[in-house]
């Protein structure tokens, strides 16, 4: 039986492939934003949130407005995939998904090719309205709730589905904890050859972003 034939009954957007390709995206974009700005991280929107009541409380008013933009642009994000979620009906051949993954493409490539003199805070703002619309957009891997761009809960998944593994003998919680160990193991990968690139490729890593998103395109096109 063919690949196509096997996974007609899944959605495209929740094949295990499309959740371990954008961990690995996510991963690294997060060692981008580390590595070549400023020692941030796009998608920690929680540490974006006390950043903002520190800088406040210390008279940083500046960097509390620092702090604050990639929060504003992380929910116009979600907001934005809402409303695509919304308006697009599921029987068209263009799904809001794909929409999704084609402005990530766009907005990585642009990302690439800006000049370095270019504020540090404008990429982390693109970077984290990108995420903010793969997180939202991509939820379910095999039925399995997951995020591509953070492990935090993913750790948490894995963890219990290995215990109820280990205490109940059940096969199918250990098919999931496997799952999510290779989300987090995709996430950590793309954070470890997204530094070592960046060392390499500086700005222009961020193509590798948006070259990885155009083969996924395709391969939520073809199954769909």
């Amino acid at each position: 039986m063919s690949l196509r034939k096997r996974l007609q009954n899944m959605p495209a957007h929740e094949m295990l492939f499309t959740g371990l390709c954008l961990a690995f995206v996510g991963g690294l974009l997060d060692a981008y934003t580390y590595v070549l700005k400023g020692g941030v991280f796009a998608n920690a929107q929680t540490g974006n949130i006390v950043l903002v009541g520190i800088r406040l409380v210390t008279g940083s008013f500046s960097g509390a407005i620092n702090a604050f933009l990639p929060i504003l642009t992380y929910f116009l994000g979600v907001f934005l995939t809402e409303m695509l979620k919304d308006k697009m009906p599921d029987s068209v051949f263009i799904e809001w998904q794909h929409i999704v993954v084609i402005i990530e493409i766009v907005l990585l490539f642009v990302v690439g090719i800006l000049p370095p003199q270019v504020p540090d805070e404008v990429v982390i703002v693109l970077i984290s309205f990108t995420c903010s619309m793969q997180v939202n957009a991509f939820r379910k891997t095999r039925g399995l709730p997951f995020a591509t761009t953070m492990c935090t809960g993913n750790l948490r998944s894995c963890a219990e589905k290995l215990y109820k593994f280990c205490s109940f003998r059940d096969p199918q919680n250990g098919r999931d904890a496997l799952r999510y160990f290779l989300v987090i193991l995709l996430f950590f990968s793309g954070a470890a050859l997204g530094a070592l690139l960046c060392s390499v490729l500086g700005l222009r890593t961020a193509w590798v972003g948006s070259g990885l998103l155009l083969v996924l395109l395709f391969v939520l096109l073809y199954f769909k």
